[in-house]
């Protein structure tokens, strides 16, 4: 468990910080950008939690833990990592790929692309699954230069997803989905 006695410590005032293994990285690296995009992706949620069934809110509350999991996984990098460091899971993914399948049988089939908006709560979920996206991008990027675990990025994508459908299944149950009309406005 973490504990946490004094919040600021000062040893970052001069744009450095410390990575999960002790070494200390500038703020702006691709590591911290990328659990910076991780971090701003968990507070998004927490605003959508607000606004969803308690039912989603379970459900949003372990994703914010995967999302803690995974801004561990990627606060180390690959190399300095034992197997007792702390790894976002292919059961993870699972789980969220089998929570998909399961919100999925009760939409009706896509004939075109969603507007982000309906309901406040899935207003709030496109919002998250745009930043979740710029997240994922950014562990691209990362893994470009470093190692990361495969499921990690993995994780984002699905989670992605998951909010895609989330998003369709509030509106389905709270307001009613927009469909893109293509050139509409010509």
């Amino acid at each position: 468990m973490v504990t946490l006695n004094k919040i600021y410590t000062r040893t970052g005032d001069k744009g450095d910080t410390a990575l999960g293994n002790g070494s200390r990285g500038s703020k702006d690296n691709e590591r911290v950008n990328a659990y910076g995009n991780v971090d701003e992706l968990n507070a998004s949620i927490g605003i959508v939690k607000n606004y969803a069934s308690q039912t989603m809110k379970k459900i949003l509350s372990e994703i914010q833990n995967d999302l803690f999991d995974l801004g561990a996984d990627l606060c180390v990098p690959d190399e300095d990592k034992s197997q007792k460091k702390l790894k976002i899971s292919k059961n993870q993914v699972q789980k969220l790929e089998s929570n998909i399948d399961i919100m999925n049988e009760t939409l009706k089939p896509l004939k075109s692309f969603i507007l982000p908006g309906g309901s406040k709560t899935a207003s709030f979920m496109h919002l998250s699954r745009t930043i979740c996206r710029r997240a994922e991008r950014s562990l691209v990027s990362l893994n470009k230069k470093e190692r990361i675990n495969e499921n990690a990025l993995k994780y984002l994508n699905r989670l992605s997803d998951w909010l895609f459908v989330a998003s369709r299944l509030d509106n389905q149950e709270n307001s009613s989905e927009i469909l893109w009309e293509p050139g509409e406005n010509l």
